[in-house]
């Protein structure tokens, strides 16, 4: 297993800048300076320390996945029949593989992984998960759940300025 990242130090103005930049990633270090209630060169020091120190990761852009045809959504449960290292970095590697598989998380649970499928209709589901999730190593079965409305989605969140 990884361990688990160290927390970086960060205070109110780095706190501010990190939600000013959740809710428009594309504004301009004047306007975002403005926004935290410092000078422009603050701003971009700190800036660029959160992104040195990977606490920013970087800058995407939101897409409308219904535009795209992309508006089915299913969470996929996976239960493995070999949980130990060997097996779980194999799974781990193919699963991010999929393009169709939006989110993996490993959970404590009944069944040991959480997948967030997202594909055009309930047909290209059906064959992502028979020619692609049942073959991934060590997969044992698998359980659907077909989301009907999203009510949030991650990229829309808005992040707490407390700490």
């Amino acid at each position: 297993m990884t361990n688990k990242p160290a927390s970086v130090e960060m205070d109110e103005f780095d706190r501010r800048i990190i939600a000013a930049l959740v809710e428009d990633g594309r504004m301009t270090v004047t306007d975002l300076a403005a926004a935290v209630g410092l000078s422009k060169t603050p701003c971009q020091v700190r800036l660029k320390r959160l992104q040195q120190a990977g606490v920013i990761r970087g800058f995407r852009a939101i897409v409308d996945p219904a535009k795209l045809g992309l508006d089915h959504i299913a969470f996929t449960e996976v239960k493995l029949s070999d949980t130990r290292e060997a097996a779980l970095r194999e799974f781990n590697a193919a699963v991010r593989r999929i393009p169709e598989v939006e989110e993996c998380h490993m959970l404590a649970s009944n069944f040991d992984y959480l997948l967030k499928v997202r594909t055009a209709d309930i047909r290209r589901y059906r064959m992502v998960l028979g020619e692609k999730i049942s073959a991934l190593p060590h997969v044992a079965s698998t359980s659907t759940f077909v989301a009907m409305e999203t009510v949030m989605e991650a990229g829309h969140r808005r992040i707490s300025r407390k700490g």
